[in-house]
């Protein structure tokens, strides 16, 4: 059996946030900001002389352009006509050779992102072609699941903070986490909120050592779940260490290099949980590389997801060969069309028995949303849109 063509489906689908519109447009890259008012998904289809198919995801939002034409122009040519991997031993040998080929491109970015997708979907094709769900090929003890919503950015507003993760708490969330930078907006949000539910911060790399030690201490009293990536550069490993020991909980890792960037992490003292994120990491196989070495060191894993297609799909069945305190993220945003008609939305649910990923993507959502459509085979590329 072999691998024949590779479809690159980039989409974009519209999203509400309940947000007022920003006072003034900005050209942003960040996908919680309220510039933002649709959430791109780059899908790629991995298909075999059998028939069968496989669907990855590779990150990023509005750099999937440049994740694109790295699937084009390096990943798929590396895997096109290649014998299909029929084990978990055999994809994760065939991603390590890509991983060398390929790793003068950057052992992060745009090429590992493709490897990821690429994984992602030999995953889901392993998963069909021995007619069993991720959950139970990973070993997994559960089925059923929780999410945990992540909201994108009100602007630091503190009422508008408090009114959205108490909709959130509403909708029966008990695990929030924020995507703000300013003391007042995140103790805003603690004092709305009931003592028993749990809220961290994503603040995306914003501050210096000095600055981000200042903001700890204005953040500890409020217990904090985490504070997520607080120091810029992200790979400033001793600056975490030295801020982990002000009392506030750390956490990070979507953004190292590849799994071996965790080793880093761990070995410094960096942080208190690691959040490997599987359309950036290099898929699935590199994922699980990370839960090996959090458990030599004993660390805590909380996957990242501000995805909504395959990547979020594999999370979900990680998610669940982790301990069942461990929540999924997801964007708390409600989105015009969904993917996914068949995947439940409600906070807990059961992952399906279907093979593989267990759910399928809407053809009418892809058609509608579509910015781009290439397929890739023995012939070259092909443009559909």
């Amino acid at each position: 059996m072999k691998i024949t063509a590779i479809e690159i489906v980039r989409i974009a689908v519209p999203f509400s946030a309940h947000r007022r519109p920003p006072s003034q447009q900005e050209i942003t890259f960040n996908a919680a900001s309220p510039s933002l008012s649709r959430m791109e998904s780059l899908l790629v289809k991995v298909e075999t002389d059998s028939g069968l198919c496989g669907w990855g995801e590779a990150f990023g939002h509005l750099a999937n352009p440049v994740s694109e034409q790295a699937i084009c122009t390096l990943v798929a040519p590396f895997f096109l006509n290649r014998p299909l991997p029929q084990s978990q031993q055999a994809i994760a040998a065939l991603m390590q050779e890509a991983e060398k080929a390929l790793h003068g491109f950057g052992r992060t970015g745009p090429v590992r992102y493709a490897l990821s997708a690429l994984d992602i979907a030999l995953w889901d094709l392993l998963g069909h072609l021995q007619q069993q769900p991720l959950w139970q090929l990973l070993g997994a003890k559960r089925q059923r699941i929780e999410r945990y919503a992540s909201l994108v950015s009100y602007d630091n507003d503190p009422e508008e903070v408090a009114m959205q993760v108490l909709r959130a708490h509403r909708q029966g969330y008990t695990t929030l986490k924020l995507h703000e930078t300013e003391a007042n907006a995140i103790r805003a949000a603690r004092q709305a909120l009931p003592d028993d539910v749990q809220l961290m911060v994503d603040v995306n790399c914003p501050w210096t050592r000095e600055q981000a030690e200042e903001q700890a201490q204005l953040l500890r009293p409020l217990q904090l779940g985490w504070l997520e990536e607080p120091i810029w550069p992200p790979d400033d490993y001793q600056g975490l260490a030295r801020l982990r020991r002000s009392g506030v909980p750390l956490a990070a890792g979507e953004n190292v290099d590849g799994d071996m960037g965790f080793h880093n992490l761990l070995a410094s003292g960096a942080v208190d949980v690691l959040q490997p994120s599987v359309a950036k990491v290099g898929g699935i196989s590199a994922a699980l590389r990370v839960f090996a070495l959090a458990q030599q060191y004993q660390a805590r894993v909380v996957p990242h997801c501000f995805y909504y297609g395959a990547g979020m799909l594999a999370t979900a069945h990680l998610v669940a060969a982790l301990p069942d305190s461990v929540k999924m993220e997801v964007p708390y945003i409600e989105f015009e069309a969904e993917l996914y008609p068949t995947l439940p939305q409600s906070v807990s649910f059961t992952l399906s028995d279907e093979p593989g990923l267990g759910y399928q993507p809407a053809p009418d959502v892809l058609q509608r949303y579509c910015l781009s459509d290439l397929r890739i085979d023995a012939q070259g590329v092909q443009r559909h849109v």
